[in-house]
This record gives structure tokens, C-alpha cells and sequence, in this order.
């Protein structure tokens, strides 16, 4: 009888670990070949985990809500129908938690004296922290109070990899602080920690009161994250709008000439957002200072060799994520087109790679596929700049002939760009803004693709 490790495969580059939220196969359930076993969670998307092989779920090492590594196995997958669980492989979950009793054990035995005082049996506390975070805790002699205390952005509040280390840099300066917290509780407040970049930083809610009938939804994992990081962004940058209004007749008489022949040649719509991201690419390349970073010091600008343009897209549940197309600049019109379908239809399928939402280095939101004819978008961090695109509205305006003014009907828009006025100041991001307009104004209604 053949038997098959279900492992938890790698989801990207920078992807270490990922959160079980769902098995859709119990054990003992018939499995064919790519179809999903179970579904997880990154701090960046949500993925489903196809099987590769045929047979039967025999055993499930890990539960929902657990963290698991990259590589570890998850399940077992026997090639009969008559399998049982008798017949697995020695590793099952009773083992891996030994095993990572052990590591808890030879890790602590190198911890220094001064830190083995704190309180590290974090098995009393209530709370799921994986073995790596409480790995850290350990060796960085943080006690289970302390631990407890921690604000997690992962699945029901799990304190993950990343809370724990962006939380290290300001230990001692939160427990100055918790003189502040007290008294902010006098007043009817929460304090609470959000994360800002390497830092977390204290941010004091205001207390809400429920009235009867009120509903309260709790958030889902997604919406906590996007929480998190616009409430981030807007105490790291300090944002500033510009806009203009754009003529775009040209480009609404092309789009309407070619779409038919395009998606007949093609096999695909031609939607405006590929226009738009070819014009911020090209208005990009004219002023490359738009395309940068601030290093965490806030003293440095990384000036990003590569344009990686992400496109804000609505998912069914409402929540928005940011899926990038890398070197934009590199390809033509009927490459970026495929590249926005691509990545909307699968964003909205929820199959994105965790790559695929990483790396950006400017972004485009569409607030007029709402009928917005303008906003003011929140910067994605750690870049400097954003841009929304209005609804196209049409309006009389004046025409200037050879024959005299006069006056026609013309296809408007409002473009607005959100910037980081640490390092874009109203010269930069104002002329970067105009000539992306420009460019949209002056597209050529004869050109062929």
C-alpha cells in the first residue's frame, strides 16, 4: 500500500509559514487528483491547497487555526480506498508536538539567566501561539503577561512572526507608555498597539457604545490586516492630494474603435485600467523619483530600479486587495492587458500567489468602477504614492478651431494622486500628475496594437 505526504507547499519567497483555515476533506474522504484538500492563510491571501495525488485522506496532522511551516507535512494520503488511519506514517500530530516540546527545551537551555526568570510556560495562557513565536518569546525572555498582551493581525487575533518582531524595537518604550494607557482608560479609551513598519506604535481608540438592536461584526482576517496597515500608512506619511481633470475623448473613441477586433484577436476585454497603468508607467520613466521607498530610518530613499504597478481590486466579500504587475514598463499594451485580466479574475477567485500581491512599487485605484468621480486614496506602504482614477463623465466644454471657439461634448475625467510629502513635494507629485493626464489626453486615435 502506498502512502503520500500532503505538504504544505511553498506559497513565495518571503513566505515562511501559513495558517490552516479550513480542511474541506475529513479523514477517511475519497480525494482526486486537484482537488482542494484544505484552504489556508498567509498575512498577505488566502490560497486553497489542491491534492497531488489520488486516494484517501487518511490523517490530518494539524487542526484549523494551526500555524504550520512551509515544507512540513500536513497530511496523509493513501493510494487505496480501504486505507486506515492504523496504516500512516509514525509522524502524526502527537509527534510533531513532542518534537517541538524538544526544540522549546534545547532553545531554552541557551537562553541567558536573566531572561529564563520571566514567566515562559506558555502553555497556561489561553491563547495559540505557534512554536516559532514562542521560540522568539523565549530567547528574547519575554513573559506570558507580556506575550499575552501583544496585538496579533493573524486569524482570530494569533499573535504571528512578524507582531512579535515588529513589537521587540519598542518594548521599553510601551511600558513607559503604560502610564499614558491608564489614563486613557479614565477617559473611556483603548490603547492598543498597530504595527508601523518595525515599530508598533500606540494608537488610543475611543470606546463605542452598543445601543440595543445595534449588530456587531466581527471582523474577518483580511479586514483587520487592511485596518491595520491604512491606520499605519496615514501615521507614517503624511499624505497630501493633488488633481487634475483630463479630456480623454480620444481615448474613449479609440477603446470603442478597436475593443471588438481586440478581444476577437485576442480573447480578451479591453478594459480602461491598461490604458490608465500604461500611462502611469510611461509618466514613471519620465520622473523616476515618484518611484521610491523611505527606508525605516526615515532618512534614506530607495529609488526602486524596476516598475511594479499594483491595481487595486474589489473582492465578492468587499475587502480589497492589491495583486502587482512586475516590470509594467516592460511590456506593450496586449501584455499589460493580460496581465490586469489575469490577475482580477484570479483575485476574485481567491487563487493569487502570495507573490503576486508583493513588491509593488506604485499603485492604481479605480474609484470610478464605483461611479466615484474622484478620491482620496490611502498610500500602500512602503510606497510613496498613489493614484486614483474618477469615472468618465461626459461634459460641454469649449473647443478651440481653426474657425473659432466653440462648444462640444467631450469625455471627462479626475485623476488624484496621493503622496508621501516626506519626499514628494507638491512640484514633483503635481507635474508627475499632469503628465500622466497628458498622456491619457493625447492618445492617438489611429494607433494600431
Amino acid at each position: 500500500m502506498a502512502s503520500f505526504d500532503l505538504i504544505m507547499p511553498k506559497m513565495g519567497e518571503s513566505v515562511a509559514e501559513a495558517t490552516i483555515i479550513k480542511w474541506t476533506k475529513n479523514e477517511g474522504d475519497k480525494i482526486k487528483i486537484d482537488e482542494t484538500v484544505l484552504e489556508i492563510a498567509t498575512d498577505k491571501v488566502d490560497s486553497e491547497i489542491p491534492s497531488p495525488f489520488e486516494g484517501t485522506l487518511v490523517k490530518r496532522l494539524f487542526n484549523e487555526g494551526d500555524v504550520v511551516q512551509v515544507g512540513a507535512v500536513i497530511g496523509v494520503i493513501s493510494s487505496e480506498a480501504n486505507a486506515s488511519v492504523s496504516e500512516t506514517p509514525k509522524t502524526n500530530s502527537s509527534d510533531v508536538k513532542q518534537e517541538t516540546k524538544k526544540e522549546e527545551t534545547s532553545s531554552s537551555s541557551t537562553v541567558s539567566a536573566p531572561k529564563t526568570a520571566a514567566n515562559n510556560n506558555y502553555g497556561d495562557s489561553t491563547k495559540f501561539y505557534s512554536p516559532l513565536v514562542k521560540s522568539i518569546a523565549k530567547e528574547e525572555g519575554i513573559s506570558l503577561t507580556e506575550l499575552d498582551g501583544i496585538k496579533g493581525t493573524g486569524q482570530d487575533g494569533r499573535v504571528t512572526k512578524a507582531d512579535i518582531l515588529a513589537y521587540l524595537p519598542n518594548r521599553n518604550k510601551q511600558s513607559s507608555e503604560s502610564k499614558t494607557e491608564t489614563i486613557t482608560t479614565t477617559t473611556s479609551t483603548k490603547s492598543t498597539p498597530v504595527n508601523v513598519g518595525d515599530n508598533a506604535v500606540i494608537v488610543h481608540r475611543p470606546a463605542v457604545s452598543v445601543g440595543a438592536g445595534d449588530e456587531i461584526i466581527e471582523m474577518d482576517r483580511m479586514r483587520k490586516i487592511i485596518a491595520d496597515n491604512m491606520v499605519m500608512s496615514k501615521h507614517v506619511a503624511p499624505h497630501v492630494t493633488s488633481y487634475v481633470e483630463a479630456d480623454v475623448t480620444n481615448l474613449v473613441q479609440w477603446r470603442d474603435k478597436v475593443k471588438k477586433e481586440f478581444e476577437k484577436r485576442e480573447g480578451e476585454k479591453l478594459t480602461f485600467t491598461p490604458l490608465f497603468i500604461e500611462a502611469v508607467t510611461r509618466a514613471i520613466k519620465d520622473f523616476p523619483m515618484i518611484n521610491v521607498s523611505v527606508d525605516q530610518t526615515g532618512t534614506k530613499i530607495i529609488k526602486r530600479k524596476n516598475i511594479n504597478i499594483g491595481m487595486a481590486a474589489a473582492l465578492p466579500t468587499g475587502n480589497l486587495i492589491v495583486p502587482v504587475i512586475k516590470n509594467a514598463d516592460e511590456r506593450n499594451l496586449i501584455g499589460i492587458t493580460k496581465a490586469v485580466n489575469d490577475l482580477a479574475n484570479r483575485a476574485r477567485a481567491n487563487k493569487l500567489l502570495p507573490d503576486e500581491i508583493q513588491g509593488g512599487t506604485f499603485t492604481l485605484t479605480n474609484v470610478g468602477g464605483f461611479g466615484n468621480v474622484m478620491g482620496t486614496p490611502i498610500i500602500l506602504q512602503p510606497q510613496v504614492a498613489i493614484l486614483a482614477v474618477g469615472a468618465i463623465k461626459k461634459k460641454p466644454a469649449v473647443i478651440e478651431t481653426p474657425q473659432g471657439d466653440m462648444i462640444g461634448i467631450r469625455q471627462f475625467m479626475f485623476l488624484s494622486l496621493s503622496y508621501d510629502h516626506r519626499v514628494v513635494d507638491g512640484s514633483l507629485g503635481g507635474t508627475f500628475l499632469r503628465r500622466v493626464a497628458d498622456y491619457l489626453e493625447n492618445w492617438d486615435v489611429n494607433r494600431t496594437i
